[in-house]
């Protein structure tokens, strides 16, 4: 990793990106979402402070664990301008994140559990298929892709009997 001189206080994108790991072009769209911000110089060429460092750390870590680059634009934005986030700004933003990723793995796990169902149907339509359709109220009543009404016992009778009256003509009429 190139070492950065200390009485150097701006970087350019390419040693920004060589120090953080970060590729140029993923700096460029951090920027453009607001995540780190650069002066241009008579040239027109970015400069970074060196405190981006820190701030495109911070970032690369918060998107490592799952956090949205919205959310992580939120928590910078919370910080003074010009000041890289502290170990105490991370603890405490880590701490608020915490529930959302606690329930993030919920669901994975949910998921997980439950991969093994679907994979052996292939179509992702069974009446428990939590994989399709996660929060499916109606699936007790039944599977299908969308909610019939119910009949009542009269109506769902009398459907039965002219279903079964069909099946008797077709086997009559030698079709099936």
């Amino acid at each position: 990793m190139p070492q950065i001189p200390e009485k150097i206080h701006e970087l350019t994108v390419g040693q920004l990106a060589a120090r953080s790991g970060a590729a140029v072009s993923a700096l460029h769209f951090y920027e453009t979402k607001g995540l780190i911000s650069s002066r241009r110089t008579a040239g027109n060429q970015r400069r970074y402070h060196r405190d981006t460092l820190r701030r495109v750390a911070f970032v690369r870590a918060a998107q490592r664990v799952g956090i949205p680059l919205a959310t992580i634009r939120e928590a910078l934005a919370e910080l003074p301008e010009e000041r890289t986030p502290t170990r105490e700004d991370w603890a405490r933003l880590s701490a608020a994140w915490r529930a959302e990723l606690d329930e993030r793995i919920k669901q994975l796990n949910r998921l997980r559990d439950h991969l093994t169902d679907c994979i052996g149907c292939g179509c992702l339509s069974l009446a428990t298929c939590v994989l399709s359709n996660p929060d499916d109220a109606f699936g007790e009543r039944g599977s299908g892709s969308r909610l019939l009404v119910e009949k009542r016992a009269g109506e769902k009778r009398a459907d039965e009997q002219r279903a079964g009256e069909q099946r008797e003509e077709e086997k009559a009429a030698g079709c099936c």
